[in-house]
This record gives structure tokens, sequence and C-alpha cells, in this order.
């Protein structure tokens, strides 16, 4: 037998017999190992590791030496998470010399983190006088270890560092970003993040049994979530859900993963603590990346890992769940979140997450209020505890964890008058947009999954002005070849049914990176190398897809806009290119309109002529902002800075407006300002007349435009625009104009 098999066969029959001391397992380690010295630093408050126990070093410096997180090598274990196996460790820069210990005379060291849910519990070390790099199986028998040693050292006292004490109970705010709006309030819910009850097994081949039947199980349990939770019980999932599960199925059964779970068991341990331990490397490595779309992959890592460990548990029964509880997760991967709306959840909450991650993608499918960037809250919170979701405020959402009782009835209030209002709204289902005075404003939907098509006529929608094409290909982790594209864009017109529908090529780069995409060295990623840019850059990549749209179209009416437009020359050779393909594909399109997105405040120097040769025009309000005023959208500290109703804003679209009138071209804005209700009504205001939003934003737009008497407003406008150029924001008297005049907004 190896030596690691011996180990844990010992340790398994020494933990057989009850409670084990910290000074038993170092002294077996030590003696299977065939180290001189084996040690074992716990966690106390505010990050220190001290030495609870050891074989080799002078027993007076058991808990007489300390070092702080970071400090040293048992620091740097312990900080990073990650072991280090060093042949000369008095030699490494962060080497930290105690002399109580009497560790001279030993060179060679290997250390691994002892962690539980995430956080570090304290260090197991190995050194020897030789200098020597420790085996690989050697490595892999300190980890199985230090799995081991959790409860011990959580018997021993050992901190982990999460908040206690009366503190936790008080009432705590959070800053978040908003993934889907909506506001919720519930009790809080948390998956479960245990530990496997058994980690040693005594009969390899039994449990990679196991292993394989429990991911058949995981495989079915996914088909099922497909057919039945996505498609409403039809059996015919559209292919971008299916999509987004594909890819999370990608990551579940990739064979290098389930090969290095199977490793883990040919060396002992039982198929559970097998794929826990895989499951924490493969975490531990992708929290290093920087690159925001391949981090979220993490997610559907433990989404999976949590249903594979489920399965190997005999698919043990979920907890019944409050309804409208609010779901508070560190990471969130797509299938995890439909089983929590399934089980009834009111809301969201993700430590970390994206608006391009598969779980907001879905999320905005399903319409369950989810924010993100919440660092810190699933230590602060425990089960049961109240929770609002704050995400309609733009780009300074809001969780409030335990709130005071006076805030949580203003937030219950307005849930109330919220739902009123709905009910209210839906009689303005199938009447036609329009202002009191008889103003026809079109109301369209920003859409990026097929999934998402049924909003068209759950909301009344007049068509969508924004399809985001990249959406589908970052769900799947790759581009789609011609015909896969053609076959998405073509479903897209046959559920729109002749309602116009405006496709924008693809908006990749900057945070929207596709897996393997190599990360371009950029200081200002949303200005960098994006959109058209790489579009004109890879024009084989562009071509295919305006070849995919032109063949999706069969005869029918085609719209394509082209994103992040900085000069018309840019525009022409886009349009070149489309105009192009037209003569490669037949049935040619009923009608073609090309048009652009400006975003780039340099087009308003160049309208003149861009109004000569685009079919219209699309405002995203979203980059616009940020260019104009040069603030990161993405920035905390600028959040609310800069408002869409200022002086400079309100000028830039008035002319826009205009000069688009005056040339004939139409007018759009499809960003993220025309969902809100005030600057929806500012908007057509100014003269446009065209506005695109996601589904939640239709009929609460629609309801405010209804109570609008345009002229007078209009008059409002024009009198701020002439003498409130040193105001930073016209909100407040636009606001008290809405009220004054009964405008809901």
């Amino acid at each position: 037998m190896s030596t690691p098999r011996l180990l844990l066969a010992r340790l398994r029959n020494l933990l057989a017999r009850g409670p084990v001391s910290l000074n038993e397992i170092v002294r077996l380690v030590s003696s299977e190992m065939v180290t001189e010295v084996c040690s074992v630093y716990a966690m106390r408050p505010g990050d220190i590791l001290e030495l609870a126990a050891t074989v080799g070093l002078r027993p007076e410096a058991v808990g007489r030496t300390r070092l702080r997180v970071g400090e040293g090598i048992i620091g740097l274990v312990a900080a990073t998470a990650q072991p280090l196996n060093l042949p000369d460790a008095q030699n490494h820069p962060g080497f930290a010399y105690r002399p109580e210990t009497g560790e001279e005379p030993y060179t060679s060291m290997m250390a691994v983190p002892v962690r539980r849910a995430g956080r570090t519990l304290g260090v197991l070390a190995v050194q020897n006088r030789a200098v020597r790099r420790y085996e690989s199986e050697e490595l892999d028998a300190l980890e199985t270890v230090a799995m081991l040693l959790v409860e011990p050292l959580a018997a021993f006292g050992a901190s982990d560092g999460a908040e206690e004490g009366l503190g936790a109970a008080l009432p705590r705010r959070f800053m978040a970003s908003p993934l889907v709006p909506g506001l919720a309030i519930g009790p809080a819910v948390m998956p479960g993040a245990h530990a496997p009850r058994r980690l040693l097994a005594e009969d390899p081949d039994a449990e990679m049994t196991r292993l394989a039947r429990a991911v058949d199980i995981m495989r079915r349990g996914l088909d099922d979530l497909i057919t039945n939770r996505l498609s409403g019980g039809s059996g015919q999932a559209t292919p971008e859900a299916r999509e987004v599960l594909e890819a999370y199925r990608l990551v579940a059964e990739d064979p290098g993963w389930l090969k290095r779970v199977n490793e883990a068991i040919r060396g002992g341990l039982s198929a559970e603590a097998a794929v826990h331990r895989v499951a924490g490397e493969l975490r531990d490595r992708m929290r290093r990346i920087s690159d925001p779309y391949l981090r979220e992959r993490l997610a559907d890592l433990e989404d999976m890992a949590g249903r594979l460990l489920a399965a190997l548990d005999g698919g043990a029964v979920p907890a019944s769940v409050p309804p409208g509880a609010i779901l508070l997760a560190r990471r969130l991967g797509p299938a995890e979140l439909l089983d929590w709306h399934a089980r009834g959840i009111g809301g969201a909450v993700v430590e970390e997450a994206s608006p391009a991650g598969h779980a907001a993608i879905l999320a905005r499918a399903l319409g369950i209020p989810t924010v993100g960037g919440v660092r810190g809250i699933i230590e602060a919170a425990e089960a049961g505890d109240d929770v609002v979701v704050d995400a309609d405020e733009g780009a300074s959402g809001q969780v409030i964890l335990r709130p005071e009782q006076d805030v949580l009835q203003v937030y219950q209030r307005a849930q109330q008058a919220r739902q009123e209002r709905r009910a209210g709204w839906a009689a303005l289902r199938g009447q036609p947009s329009a202002t009191r005075d008889g103003t026809k404003v079109q109301l369209m939907l920003n859409v990026g999954l097929a999934l998402e098509l049924g909003q068209l006529d759950a909301t009344g929608a007049e068509g969508i002005g924004l399809f985001r094409t990249e959406i589908a290909m970052l769900a799947r982790g790759a581009i789609a070849d011609v015909a896969e594209q053609a076959a998405v864009y073509g479903r897209v017109l046959d559920a729109a049914a002749g309602r116009p529908v405006v496709f924008r090529t693809l908006d990749l780069g900057g945070d929207k990176l596709l897996p393997g995409t190599p990360v371009p060295e950029e200081e200002n990623p949303a200005m960098g190398w994006r959109s058209l840019r790489i579009g004109l850059d890879r024009p084989a990549l562009l071509r295919r897809q305006l070849r995919a749209l032109l063949m999706a179209a069969a005869g029918r009416k085609l719209s394509v806009m082209f994103p992040m437009v900085a000069t018309v020359a840019e525009f022409c050779t886009a349009r070149a290119i489309l105009e192009a393909e037209v003569e490669r594909v037949r049935p040619v399109p009923e009608s073609l309109n090309i048009g652009t997105m400006l975003e780039v405040p340099a087009l308003m120097w160049q309208l003149p002529e861009l109004l000569k040769h685009a079919d219209f025009i699309s405002v995203g309000t979203n980059d616009l902002m940020q260019f104009v005023f040069a603030a990161d959208r993405s920035s905390p500290a600028l959040a609310g800075r800069y408002d869409m109703l200022s002086p400079a804003m309100l000028n830039l679209l008035a002319d826009l407006a205009a000069q688009a009138r005056a040339a004939g071209v139409p007018l759009s804005v499809c960003g993220e300002a025309a969902a809100r209700p005030l600057e929806a009504m500012t908007l057509v205001g100014l003269g446009v007349t065209s506005l695109s939003m996601s589904a939640s934003s239709i009929l609460p737009v629609k309801a405010t435009l209804a109570a609008v008497e345009l002229p007078a407003f209009r008059e409002l406008l024009t009198s701020l625009r002439r003498t409130g150029g040193a105001e930073p924001s016209f909100r407040e008297p636009i606001a008290a104009w809405a009220r004054e005049h009964d405008v809901p907004v």
C-alpha cells in the first residue's frame, strides 16, 4: 500500500475510536509521511495564526508562536488559501523566523490550508532537514488530512473570521449592483454548504461506481430542468434556454474534472470528499482569474458540485421555502437558480455576479429581482432574517438586512402600492401607447434570449427595439456557426409575427468576453477593442453574422444596427459589408434598414453626414452617459453623480432629435434611461417617439405617458433649458411638474 493510502487508512482507524486530539494527528502524519516536523496552526480572532500542536518543533512554542495572516510561509498559505511546496523554505522571501520554535535545522517545508465553507481555520505543515520537493502524492495526502482537521480545529477553538456577537443582529445596509430590476421583501434563505459527513472510504471501486451513478442522476436532472422548468412542461425548451444549461453541462461533464475526482477516490477518499476537494481546488484557482466572464463560470462549478453531492446523498429532499423568500448566495449557477425559482423565491442577492453571468441571464428571463456585488452579506445574515432587495435605484441599488420595523413598513407599503399599480397597468396592455394629448409613442422591448420572446404578448409591446445577439453567444460560451445563428434569428422573427425587430450585431469586448478569448491589456476596456471595432478588424466574424441575419429574414423585413460606431467611415464600411452579403443570399429581405447606435459623442459632430447614410439611429444612453461625463458607469464612487436629466444630456438629445426629424431619419432610445418613467417622459418631450426597454418597464412607462399633456410639458422643458444651464440636474423640477399634474412617475 502506498504511503498516502496507508496514512488515510490509519487516520480512519484513529477517528473511528472517537474524538481525536491535534497532537495525535500530527504524530500520526509525521510518522506515516516520514517527516521530521508536523505542525498545526489555528486561526485566532484578529487574523492571528497560533501554533496549536507540533511534533519536531520545541513543545514550549505551542501557544506562544504567532503569525499574522500574510506573515511568513504559514501566513501566506492562510492568506492565499493555496498550498506551498518549498525545497528551501528559509530562503523564500516570505519566510519569517521565530527563534522559540527551534526550526533552524529544517530546510524543506510543505504547508496546506485547513478550510471550512470557504474560510481558513488554520494551516497544516510538515518539514524536513533535507532539501527536497515533496511528491504530488504527498501533497494530496496532506490536503486530505487538512479536510479531516476541520472538526478537531473547530473543537480546539479556531476562528474562521465570521462575524460574531451582538452586532450581527443589528440592521445592515449593503450597496448593490442591480442585475434584474424590482423590489422584493422576504425572509432570507441560503444554500447549504456542508462538508461531507464521510471523508474516507474502504472500497475505491464502489465509490467510483457511486460517482458514475450520481453523474447520471445529475445529467437526467438537468434534462428535467430544461424540458419542464424552462418550457413549462411542454417538453420544448427554447434553444437559448437550452444553450445556457448546455454551457453549464460542459462544466458538469468535463472529463478532466471527473478524472481528478476519480483519482482522489483512488487515493482513499469517499466520492463525496473527492468531489468536495477537487471542486475546492478549482474554486480557489478560478477566483484568481481576472476575466469577469470566466469568473462567472465559478458559479456554474459550485452549482454543479452541490448537485453532484446531492445526488451522492440520495437526492435529499430540499427543505421547504417560505413564499417570497430572498435567496442569499455567494455565487449562483443557472440550474440552482431554476431550482430555487420553482420553490417560490421572490428575489436573489448574489455576492459575486455580473450581468453576463448565466444566472443573471435566466433571472432576467424569469423576472426575479436580483442584485450582485453584495460583499459580506453571507457572513452577516442568518436564515430567516428579514431582507429588502431594492433594485429600482439605477446604479445605486441596495439590500437591507434586518431592517428596522419602520423601514420595513415603508418598503411593504411601497410593494403594496406597486402591486396595485400593476393591477391598473394590466388594463393598458392592449391599448395603443400615446400621450394624453394623442401623440403616439412606440414602446418596444430589449431582449437577448428567445425565452424572453413571450414578453411581447404579455406586455403588449409593439416589437423588439433591441435584440442583443451576443447574449446567446455568451450563454453558450462560443460563437455559433452561420446556420445555428440563422436558426436563432429566424425564431425571433417568427415570434415577432410581423412586428418590427432590430438586431444589434455582436457587442463583445469590454466586460463581455467569451471563454478562451485573450483579455486585451487595456486600462479602459469600455473604450477599447470592442463591438463594431472587433467586427471591422475581424470582418469574417461580422460577415458570418450578417449572412445569418439575411438568411433568417428569408424575404421578410430586416433591421440591423451596428454598436459603438465612432465615425461615419466606420458605419459606411460596416454597411458596405452588409450590402455585399445581400448579393450572396436568396431570397433577399422584403426590406432592409441599416442603422447605428449612437453611444460615442463624436457622432454628434458628424450628424449631417451620418444622417445621409443611416436609415435609423438608436441612442444607447448607458455608454453615451459614461462617455459624455468621462464617468465609468461601473464605478460605485460615481454612481448617481451625473444625471441623465442634466442640461448637457437634455441639450444633446434635443439637438439630435431636431436634426433627425429634419432629415426624416427615425430616432429611438434603447438605453436604460428609456425604462424609467420620468426619463421616458422627458425623452418624449424632447421629440423622441420610439423607446425600447425591458419588459417590466413597458406598462409603467405607458401609464406615465398616458397622463402627460405634451404641449404643457414641453413648455417646462423649453424654460428649463433656456434658464437653468448652471443646474447640475433638472430632475427635481421635472418631478415636481409631474406631481402637480398627477403624472405617475
